[in-house]
């Protein structure tokens, strides 16, 4: 992994399955136990119940940056309210991108997809039917990045995460 692409855990989210519950937002929670199959104790309904548990969605990401700019805009976005799994911090804009990996200590990920937004975000107490349209438009390319799990192992706030960009 390059040392000159670091960052830090800042949040980690987890939502238990509790009946046919919406999976937003998720809850802040201090460490994370990361298995091929994702991340153990979390439940997300689309991926379960319509992705067939696509292992190119196992983990969500999201930077602490790009929630930071939404709230620029207007919008009172919090850690875990986009349904991420890990909220990072420091690493360089551009860097998660499909094919990049991810490195928290043992932990490998490897980045899948972009997170494209979805109607389920009109359930945040500040978007609902009226906003839920202009929310999705100021979300889109900062809803996160989705990966699948190279090598699994727990991981907890503050660690450090390092991004090996995709080959070009």
């Amino acid at each position: 992994m390059d040392p000159a692409v670091p960052g830090r855990i800042v949040q980690l989210n987890r939502k238990p399955k509790e009946g046919r519950a919406r999976g937003l937002p998720k809850r802040a929670v201090p460490e994370l136990t990361i298995t091929p199959d994702g991340v153990l104790g979390d439940y997300n309904r689309w991926r379960t119940e319509k992705a067939a548990g696509d292992s190119d969605q196992a983990v969500l990401l999201v930077t602490a940056e790009d929630l930071a700019s939404l709230r620029a805009d207007g919008w009172p976005v919090e850690p875990g309210e986009l349904g991420e799994n890990l909220t990072v911090a420091g690493l360089p804009a551009g860097s998660l991108g499909a094919g990049a990996k991810v490195r928290v200590e043992d932990v490998v990920l490897e980045v899948s997809k972009a997170c494209d937004p979805c109607t389920i975000l009109y359930g945040l107490p500040y978007v609902g039917m009226e906003r839920g349209g202009t929310f999705l438009h100021a979300v889109r390319g900062r809803r996160g990045w989705f990966a699948r799990v190279v090598r699994g192992g727990v991981v907890r706030v503050g660690m450090p995460v390092a991004v090996q960009p995709a080959p070009r």
